[in-house]
């Protein structure tokens, strides 16, 4: 089960490593010894840091190292589009030292680490022994070196033709990488991405429209209500991600469609000028192949983490009733064992008032109780699955060792007394809890009006 998991990110890696042999043709060699170190270190690297800081550090490091890589496409994207306006301006300092040995190392070994980082999420977690440690870094390196030479031998295959520009090399990398790495709920930076989106346009628009309502103004009526909503929607933060996500590729793509032709002026045959001319358009051509295919790589990552292949746990909520002390006991043990470390939801209602909460046993071994809604999205709930729950409205992941603790998106903590025998919470303050905490995310729910 976990080769088959597995299969995803290495045919992403073999793919990084036949990218960067396209894009460095004078150093196969440099490229392929430094991607399978590459590959190993991020493997056996991550892996020590799964054993030495159990949770979601290691985690957090590998999606940093995501984030950081589509930064830097993005910088280079907007220097290469400004380059081929004509400003002449170097999007390296020494552009000499792009196809030295030494630049092919680096970018070969970087990438393949973090591919190889990516990878090591995916294993289950086993005792970290010398021998377990040993057996890994063998098994990488034997599998690191197999897909490297089948790359290499592929590479050997294709025409020449099929030239790839550092820039198209890049995009075509981290498209890999990220896409690559949408397949797990922790590392995927698309839903994130938009979630940050509609979260700024919300706060954006909320402040805004306060600060001009302030006193009633003028010219706003009812009816341009009706369009502001549509920026509290949660697809704002959708199309927002999509167009930070794709800018990149589409600006390489544009830089190359627009390179400057050689210039024929000097030369007299018109039969020369054409061949020459019909030569660099086929050229150019050749080198939109990359960027184009990393735009749909890009929204095949998109696509998986807006529709992930992860069954979530999301049980329905089963009614609770209060004593005539107004008071909810839930058992730790019966039909549901609250400490299994599963989510366990329920429904109370009262008064024609109800409310949706689920109990929870974290990882470090704490009961929590929780409303089933936070305090910025619509209350469409919390699903839970791979250590952590995902808030329904804008995909957002809460590691489970998080939960139980105010602010952002996590789940608004109840207040609870935990017996030996379960938890008891208070009716009336958990109805409270739910009104307020629907009533302040009201203007999400109802457009923003």
């Amino acid at each position: 089960m976990v080769a088959v998991k597995l299969i995803p990110h290495i045919l992403s890696w073999a793919g990084i490593v036949l990218v960067l042999l396209r894009g460095f043709p004078g150093r196969r060699s440099v490229v392929t010894l430094t991607s399978i170190s590459g590959f190993v270190i991020g493997v056996t690297g991550t892996f020590i840091l799964f054993r030495s800081y159990p949770g979601t550090i290691p985690f957090g490091i590998v999606k940093s190292a995501l984030g950081v890589s589509f930064l830097f496409l993005w910088g280079i994207s907007v220097a290469v589009i400004y380059r081929s306006t004509g400003r002449g301006v170097s999007i390296f300092r020494g552009e000499r030292l792009v196809n030295t040995s030494l630049c092919a190392g680096v970018v070969a070994c970087l990438a393949s680490m973090v591919a190889g980082a990516v990878c090591a999420c995916r294993l289950p977690a086993t005792d970290s022994t010398a021998l377990t440690f040993i057996l890994l870094a063998l098994a990488a390196g034997a599998l690191a070196y197999t897909l490297a030479y089948a790359a290499l031998a592929f590479d050997k295959l294709l025409s020449p033709s099929y030239t790839v520009t550092l820039t198209g090399m890049l995009v075509a990398v981290v498209a890999l990488l990220l896409c690559s790495s949408s397949s797990v709920l922790r590392l995927d930076l698309f839903s994130p991405l938009s979630m940050k989106v509609m979260k700024g346009v919300h706060d954006f628009v909320h402040q805004f429209m306060e600060s001009i309502l302030i006193p009633d103004h003028l010219f706003v009526r009812s009816y341009v209500w009706n369009y502001i909503g549509l920026l509290f929607g949660k697809e704002v933060g959708f199309w927002g991600g999509m167009v930070i996500w794709f800018t990149p590729a589409f600006l390489i793509a544009l830089a190359i469609r627009f390179e400057r032709l050689p210039s024929v002026a000097h030369i007299r045959q018109g039969a020369q000028r054409r061949t020459l001319l019909a030569a660099a358009i086929a050229k150019r051509r050749y080198r939109l192949v990359i960027p184009v295919l990393s735009v749909a790589v890009f929204a095949a990552a998109a696509y998986q983490s807006r529709f992930p292949s992860v069954e979530y746990w999301d049980p329905k909520p089963l009614p609770v009733t209060a004593s005539p002390a107004g008071e909810i006991f839930i058992p730790k043990k019966g039909e549901i064992d609250l400490e299994d470390g599963k989510l366990h939801k329920y429904l109370f209602k009262q008064g024609g008032r109800e409310a949706r909460f689920f109990v929870l046993m974290t990882p470090e071994g704490r009961l929590t109780v929780d409303l089933d809604a936070c305090a910025i999205c619509k209350p469409d709930g919390y699903g839970q699955a791979e250590g952590s729950v995902i808030c329904y409205y804008c995909k957002t992941l809460i590691p489970l060792d998080t939960v139980g603790k105010p602010g952002g998106c996590n789940p608004v903590p109840v207040a609870f007394t935990e017996k030996s025998d379960g938890v008891v919470i208070d009716g009336m303050a958990l109805i409270n809890s739910w009104g307020s905490t629907v009533q302040a995310t009201a203007r999400v729910k109802e457009g923003g009006k």
